[in-house]
């Protein structure tokens, strides 16, 4: 039997499901809303072999830079692909799931046995690559081209090639490019001069991409860790360049929050260097272990921190003497920037828009007022009438960013907030609203129009939608009960340690503070998402009255209290003190929870 609550939501349900099939009916254009952005990404790198490659990267410098940019990628399922070309695709990969270390090394592999060949034709590269994405791409990843070329193009005269058929055929590449939002970063290595880089910058311009030009090769890995960085609104933080000694010298690694999933960091040398990390607490961390994985080639090493601890952590450095080595510093977020929705979409010239954003992770507001610190937002209006652009400060206010922007003509706006620090940025995506004369607007005149015959097909979506408002007020109460739900706050801490059942020996204890979660969230957070322990994602934390705490899990989790199993399948409370045991066969660790209240 249906509860009384239960009822009246069926039946609101039904209705609203009813009125919004109709309005959708009538204008189709409402479903196409903007989805949001992809923390993942579908990369080809296309990549120039010809043998003029020869005189302007004799080291290979190119390749090295390309296998840095790989190794920079997570192991939780980038994928990236690989053109090599010439007047001709050469060789080429298609795109690899990222799963592992062995698949990045697979793609080094390739990149090292490609080899060079006569002529040139960029086009043949940039066609396959779109060819590639469309053939394997993801849905909610980003796609990318990375593009390196040295020169113009070189035709072979026996084929009868030209270059209006070649520019034909990268203009209709690139407007496929566009079509689909795959931006092209192109990078032209200019070592004779003769590089035609206005072509290689209108590709990037009309794709959403960037251009970088250089006369060096060994400015490329430098380049494609820009082009990394900007793709994921990051930013390339230089930390230090510095002069071997035959000593190790000190380097120190900020990570500024506990929102960084990855320290990306990169030290590129000629010379071969060894690394020592030393953690906040003054701790030795092995490089590798199993939250800090080093990747080595003969121009780079790159140490990558997956969930490091916030604080200064020391980097030691030893090279060879005289040496230039050069350090940079790339972050991961698992961030999101959200925009609370304008009060309507229609306005009045001199109307004020109130504008609220902030940041989010696993679709949960953020309010750790030191993340955002250090951070400042500014309001991109376009209108896009005239074109302009405009940018207005907003007040950080601490667990968001807040403003407003006053109506200034009778146009359309495209309203994005963009927030930054100095490792990253986001952007919200763009919301339009109208202040033309005529437009529906969000306030009642108190004046009634007779309609007019040429308006009457306008009439049934609008009263349709007006009844849909009425309904949705209606549930509204059921779904404020929902969301309230969804991000009430947690109390307390909880107390980890881990003990092998090999050796005995148990980790210090870890005091993990929940007050920054919000609705729930899973053990394996708790455990920085260390690999080893990715299993326990299983095991979810809901709040719970009276500064208690939910805990439940899947079947194949056992978790044991006072020494019994415990079925947690529907929800176990836990109360101050109390402690839970969680064997882990496959890793053969246990694991050791307390919850403590902070009011008991």
């Amino acid at each position: 039997m249906f509860s009384r609550d239960r009822k009246w939501f069926l039946v609101i349900g039904i209705i609203c499901t009813m009125i919004m099939t109709s309005i959708l009916a009538w204008q189709p254009q409402m479903a196409n809303a903007a989805s949001p952005s992809a923390s993942k990404v579908d990369a080809v790198l296309v990549v120039d072999v010809s043998n003029s490659m020869n005189t302007s990267d004799p080291g290979k410098i190119g390749n090295e830079a390309m296998k840095m940019f790989i190794d920079m990628l997570s192991t939780q399922n980038d994928k990236v692909g690989i053109v090599a070309y010439t007047d001709v695709v050469q060789r080429e990969k298609a795109l690899l799931n990222i799963t592992s270390e062995a698949d990045k090394q697979e793609l080094k592999t390739f990149i090292d046995g490609l080899n060079r060949g006569a002529y040139t034709d960029t086009s043949v590269g940039v066609k396959e690559a779109i060819r590639i994405l469309q053939d394997g791409k993801t849905a909610g990843h980003a796609p990318m081209i990375v593009m390196l070329a040295d020169g113009n193009n070189d035709f072979n005269k026996t084929t009868g090639r030209t270059e209006s058929q070649s520019d034909q055929d990268m203009a209709q590449a690139v407007a496929e490019a566009k079509n689909n939002g795959v931006p092209i970063y192109t990078i032209g290595l200019n070592a004779d001069g003769k590089l035609n880089k206005n072509k290689l910058a209108d590709i990037a311009q009309q794709t959403g991409g960037k251009s970088f030009i250089t006369s060096s090769a060994d400015d490329l890995p430098n380049i494609l860790s820009e082009i990394f960085a900007s793709n994921l609104k990051l930013k390339v933080v230089p930390l230090q360049s510095i002069t071997a000694n035959g000593d190790y010298q000190d380097v120190t690694v900020t990570v500024p929050n506990d929102s960084v999933l990855e320290a990306n960091i990169s030290i590129m040398s000629s010379k071969p260097v060894d690394a020592r990390l030393i953690d906040p607490s003054g701790n030795t961390k092995p490089i590798p272990s199993s939250d800090v994985l080093l990747s080595k080639s003969k121009s780079y090493s790159l140490i990558k921190l997956l969930k490091p601890v916030a604080g200064d952590w020391k980097l030691q450095v030893k090279g060879v003497q005289q040496d230039q080595i050069d350090i940079n510093l790339v972050f991961n977020y698992d961030l999101e920037l959200k925009m609370d929705a304008p009060s309507a979409k229609s306005y009045k010239k001199g109307d004020a828009v109130q504008i609220r954003s902030y940041l989010t992770s696993n679709s949960q507001q953020l309010q750790d007022q030191e993340l955002y610190a250090n951070m400042n937002a500014v309001l991109k209006v376009k209108d896009l009438d005239s074109g302009t652009t405009n940018e207005v400060p907003l007040t950080n206010a601490g667990d968001s960013f807040t403003g407003s922007y006053t109506i200034p003509d009778e146009h359309d706006y495209e309203l994005t907030v963009r927030a930054e620090e100095k490792s990253f940025y986001r952007e919200t995506q763009p919301v339009t609203i109208s202040a033309k004369a005529g437009a529906t607007s969000g306030t009642n005149t108190g004046t009634t129009q007779p309609t007019k015959p040429a308006e009457k097909s306008k009439l049934l979506p609008l009263i349709l939608l007006g009844l849909g408002l009425l309904v949705l007020l209606v549930a509204a109460y059921f779904i404020w009960k929902a969301v309230k739900k969804a991000n009430r706050g947690f109390v307390g801490q909880i107390v980890l340690e881990i003990r092998d059942e090999n050796t005995g020996e148990k980790t210090y204890p870890q005091y993990k503070k929940l007050n920054t979660f919000r609705g729930k969230f899973n053990l394996h957070q708790l455990l920085q998402l260390a690999p080893e322990f990715a299993g326990t994602d299983k095991v979810v934390f809901t709040p719970a009255n009276q500064d208690r705490i939910i805990v439940r899990s899947t079947p194949e989790i056992t978790i044991e209290k006072s020494g019994r199993a415990v079925d947690t399948g529907n929800g176990l409370e836990l109360k101050n003190g109390d402690r839970l045991t969680i064997p882990l066969a496959s890793v053969d660790k246990t694991i050791l929870l307390e919850f403590i209240s902070v009011n008991s």
